[in-house]
């Protein structure tokens, strides 16, 4: 055995225990339409007025709020001049998804007099706490002016109670012990856990710039996700199965070596979905089955390029390094359109489509280093290791076979 081809098996078993290690401890999130979750279409209140401004703001809004709430690629797009659809794969409580998301979150910090002094758009930071009894509490930061104006306030009602809304509902009224010069305070008011949790996520996305209601909510229940899952992965076993007897029967040896590579493709394209914490939706599983087939046809056209060499003449060892690379732009070319295109549906598709764009690129560059690295090491250790063997795998010198 060569040491360039010990270095490249020494590579390659490296890649795997990553690959491996990345699949033990990182999940691969289902999509919505495979776990199932929640539907829902928001619409702005009548009465407000509306551009593409306010509601791309009101999408930004969402964004983060949804982001907190710790939602897997969550799909949420504009639909016509005042409706809003987030789709929330994985979610279970209906209700709590929704008052998050659609909330209005108008923070309000008022003197004992009922004056607003400050609003959220003030809050720097807001992070889960505890108050000096250890019940749950939220600690928030002020930026400069909001501090200035939060200091003077207390400094002057020092004993008396400061209210302090959301939604023009009090959730705390505490007494002011002291001036507060930091700009820094806790929001009490005997808040659950759960509460306390819920106001932070409010708090750190900021107020929306226009009041939603909820038109239409649906959840996605489980049956149809269990389907969907029992379907996608039949119909790829039984086309993964296809192609590995293919390859075994048209290529014999050289074909189970690619049928080798294929499974090493596999274990590495759902470890990058894995370390990447990629949603896999029903266009991904398409994508990722699309990617099988190129991987193979990388394979395929090695191997004729190697019988093409065989045909001219050469020694089985000679042809196998000419045929990877005589094959190898032939499979750039063929990829690199492919990933353009994958690059198109990514960068102006949404949701499912950015899904199956984002699978089927990670395919196409692992299919690529499966076919050029992980192919080649094992064809030229086995070649090196019994040559007339192989040389009949891919007919004798001018054709005969």
């Amino acid at each position: 055995m060569r040491r360039q081809n010990r270095w490249r098996l020494a590579g390659i078993v490296a890649i795997l225990i990553l690959a491996a290690v990345f699949l033990v401890r990182l999940p691969i999130n289902p999509g919505l339409d495979l776990a199932g979750g929640v539907h829902v279409i928001l619409e702005v209140e009548p009465g407000y007025e509306t551009n593409e401004d306010v509601m791309n703001r009101v999408k930004l809004v969402i964004s983060r709020r949804v982001d907190n709430l710790g939602v897997a690629e969550p799909v949420i797009q504009l639909k016509g001049e005042r409706q809003i659809i987030v789709d929330l794969p994985g979610i279970e409580d209906q209700q709590q998804a929704i008052e998050t998301i659609g909330k209005t979150a108008v923070l309000e910090f008022k003197d004992p007099d009922g004056n607003t002094i400050l609003t959220g758009a003030n809050l720097v930071a807001a992070n889960l706490s505890t108050d000096q009894w250890g019940r749950p509490a939220v600690s928030f930061k002020l930026d400069k002016e909001g501090a200035k104006k939060f200091a003077e306030m207390t400094r002057k009602n020092i004993g008396r109670q400061a209210p302090i809304l959301l939604d023009d509902e009090v959730i705390s009224n505490p007494v002011i012990q002291s001036a507060i010069e930091n700009g820094e305070g806790q929001i009490t008011g005997n808040f659950t856990a759960d509460e306390a949790k819920h106001l932070v996520t409010l708090l750190r996305a900021g107020s929306l710039p226009v009041p939603l209601q909820v038109v239409e909510t649906r959840r996605v229940g489980p049956t149809l996700g269990q389907e969907s899952i029992d379907q996608s992965i039949s119909t790829m076993v039984v086309g993964v199965i296809l192609v590995l007897l293919y390859m075994i029967f048209y290529y014999r040896s050289p074909g189970f070596l690619a049928d080798v590579a294929l499974a090493i493709y596999l274990v590495l394209l759902m470890a990058a979905l894995a370390a990447l914490h990629a949603t896999v939706t029903l266009p991904g599983v398409a994508g990722l089955i699309l990617s099988v087939g190129m991987a193979v046809d990388a394979n395929i056209i090695i191997f004729e390029r190697i019988k093409e060499e065989r045909r001219k003449g050469k020694h089985v060892r000679a042809a196998v390094d000419a045929g990877f690379s005589r094959a190898f732009t032939s499979i750039l070319d063929a990829n690199v359109t492919t990933l353009i295109t994958a690059a198109v549906l990514f960068f102006f598709g949404t949701g499912p489509i950015k899904g199956f764009a984002v699978t089927l690129s990670l395919g196409i560059l692992l299919s690529m280093f499966t076919a050029i690295f992980v192919t080649r090491t094992f064809l030229t250790m086995l070649v090196d290791w019994n040559p007339k063997r192989f040389a009949n795998s891919f007919g004798k010198v001018g054709g005969a076979e």
